[in-house]
């Protein structure tokens, strides 16, 4: 297999940030995110980042023929030639399709597309669980990693609050939205045999002793 080009889906607290960190530094490959494709064009003032920031500055989604372009550049840099791990692109069925245009005019094909799947239950305890003290941004869970006294962190005595973005119906928003975008993805990928599910609610190094295999596995089928 010369090349590994990978897509991590999952919802909201699926852990992707943490696996992808592993795959990089496991693969030395890019991790590529929409959100970061979008900081670079607009601080480096590319024309593609002039354009993104009219519709960011007016509250608006970026359109799909933008995020799209500036994909088609940033896989073409030298650090991206042996493979890569996409983030939140694609998001639409219709950006899949069009990466899927992308890759075939560079003579590439996505590996894998990977599922971290989590249900929405375990999703919004583990988002709204969070805390965060109002001081230094000390992070705490009421689950996972509780702090001492409750409701006061343990560093700094600090009054711990639960961010807007955390509280359980935002949550559920953001779940309802990663639902209504990303099953067509899913489904569409899952059809043409390239969908991996992993299961989210172990480990974080289970998640990725899972991931490894399915890549090990992955490289020997391509080898027979």
């Amino acid at each position: 297999m010369s090349e590994l080009n990978l897509i991590l889906f999952g919802p909201p607290g699926a852990g992707k940030g943490t696996q992808a960190d592993r795959l990089r530094s496991d693969f030395r490959l890019p991790f590529i995110s929409t959100g970061d494709m979008l900081r670079e064009n607009v601080k480096e003032g590319t024309e593609l980042g002039k354009e993104a920031q009219k519709y960011m500055d007016a509250g608006d989604l970026v359109p799909d023929d933008l995020i799209v372009k500036m994909a088609a550049e940033r896989l073409q840099a030298p650090d991206a030639q042996d493979g890569f791990i996409l983030d939140g692109f694609p998001r639409t069925l219709e950006q899949g399709k069009e990466l899927d245009k992308l890759l075939s005019q560079l003579a590439r094909r996505v590996t894998a597309a990977l599922l971290i799947d989590v249900p929405d239950e375990e999703v919004v305890r583990r988002i709204s669980g969070r805390r965060v003290c109002v001081k230094s941004g000390h992070n705490y869970h009421v689950d996972f990693d509780p702090p001492k006294r409750e409701g006061i962190c343990d560093q700094d005595g600090s009054r711990l609050v639960q961010r807007d973005d955390d509280k359980p119906d935002v949550v559920q928003n953001r779940l309802h939205v990663y639902h209504e975008q990303t099953e067509p993805l899913i489904e569409y990928y899952d059809e043409r045999g390239l969908m991996r599910r992993i299961d989210g609610t172990r480990s974080p190094a289970d998640v990725n002793d899972h991931i490894r295999a399915v890549i090990a596995t992955l490289r020997m089928e391509d080898d027979v």
